[in-house]
């Protein structure tokens, strides 16, 4: 077993001065990671723009729609003229435009129904159908003001009240309920949404450990192909000590590779304490040792470095997809049923169990029991069919 332990330290070692190797299992996920980041996390308040021609200019309630407009927070208006805006729309220079017509406040001061125009191409994209919602409720807020103060004025039509006055006390009634409204909205946020820290991290780690571990399996392809494994046992090196030598070497390249990211989290983003920082290296050293298991599998049985190549490729993305790594995976469907089929499952079911849940081992322990057995069962049949030479001694 000391000999065992020496292959790993040896192979380790080869691996932390390896940059190509270290810039794949460091360097890409955190590049990732951080790409993800910045399209998902921090501020999601909505920046958009409005694009209008108004062809009402100096009107009334032309001049109050975009007053209201403004006021909301990330809402760009920017105004054109019909012929520009025209043209921008035939070019995909912008996808909708508002038309404020000619009259418009005056039909509306007459009591009489306006119209605003939307054009847009297609559906108008995510942002336009934004603003859509935002001028349309904003026209439906000026048109009930309207409706109030009308109806107000019927009301007291031949009491001898005076006009001016009325409008002016409605004005001052609906100007008073827009800055303290009888029903207001409390906006708490909770994270983001998605939290990119919980939904893509562990999946990220798992995700690059299982293919750097199992992308592993083309090296002892090549060295079995070379010669260099039956030359080690020239060595007086057994084969349970070169096999055993294998398996470390894998799992401790997997644990360094998901230590340092965990390490990188934990100094980054703050989410873990001292002891859920270590609950969560332990449930990295298990994941790795599953991992190892599954890599030693394909080097075994595969009989070229590409087929080896290959099959890892494979094997790591039906893991990735099957998990739920990047697009949530509901149960009781077809892909949560088969996602219980992918180790990467239990392994970010258990990161996530101690990131973002405060959870322990203890709560963990179902995905832990499954890649320990992973690990043992992957361990068994791995020595079943590991060959040191290409005639299968």
């Amino acid at each position: 077993m000391k000999k065992a332990f020496f292959i790993m330290i040896k192979e380790v070692r080869d691996f932390l001065r390896d940059r190509g190797d270290l810039s794949f299992s460091l360097l890409l996920p955190i590049l990732i990671f951080g790409l993800m980041y910045g399209a998902f996390g921090g501020n999601l308040q909505f920046n958009g723009t409005a694009y209008v021609v108004n062809e009402d200019p100096g009107g009334q309630y032309s001049t109050l729609l975009l007053q209201r407009l403004g006021e909301y927070k990330g809402l760009t208006i920017q105004q054109l003229s019909a012929s520009d805006a025209d043209a921008k729309l035939s070019r995909s220079g912008i996808l909708m435009a508002i038309y404020i017509p000619a009259g418009f406040s005056a039909k509306l001061a007459s009591s009489q129904p306006a119209q605003l125009t939307f054009k847009q191409r297609g559906n108008g994209g995510t942002e336009g159908q934004i603003v859509s919602s935002l001028v349309s409720g904003t026209a439906e807020g000026i048109s009930q003001d309207i409706e109030v103060q009308n109806r107000v004025q019927s009301d007291l039509a031949g009491k001898g009240s005076n006009t001016r006055l009325i409008q002016t006390t409605v004005s001052q009634f609906l100007a008073e309920e827009k800055s303290t409204p009888t029903v207001s909205i409390n906006e708490v946020q909770v994270g983001s949404s998605p939290d990119p820290v919980n939904q893509f991290l562990p999946g990220l780690i798992t995700m690059f450990v299982l293919f750097a571990v199992n992308l592993t399996a083309q090296a002892l392809v090549d060295e079995r192909r070379k010669g260099t494994l039956e030359r080690l046992l020239a060595t007086r090196l057994k084969t349970g000590e070169l096999f055993g030598g294998k398996f470390l070497a894998y799992m401790a390249r997997g644990f360094v590779q998901t230590a340092v990211l965990l390490l990188l989290a934990y100094a980054v983003f703050r989410i873990f304490t001292p002891l859920s920082f270590l609950e969560a290296l332990v449930i990295a050293l298990i994941f790795a040792a599953a991992a190892s298991a599954i890599g030693l599998i394909i080097g075994s049985v595969s009989r070229t470095p590409n087929q080896a190549t290959w099959i890892s490729v494979f094997v790591t993305m039906l893991m990735v997809m099957l998990s739920g790594t990047f697009v949530p995976v509901t149960e009781g469907t077809i892909l949560g049923t088969l996602s219980h089929f992918s180790i990467n499952t239990y392994a970010n079911d258990a990161f996530r169990t101690i990131i973002s849940k405060g959870g322990s081992l203890v709560d963990a322990r179902t995905d832990i029991l499954v890649m320990v057995g992973v690990a043992i069962v992957g361990l068994v049949l791995s020595r079943f069919l590991f060959r040191v030479t290409q005639s299968g001694k």
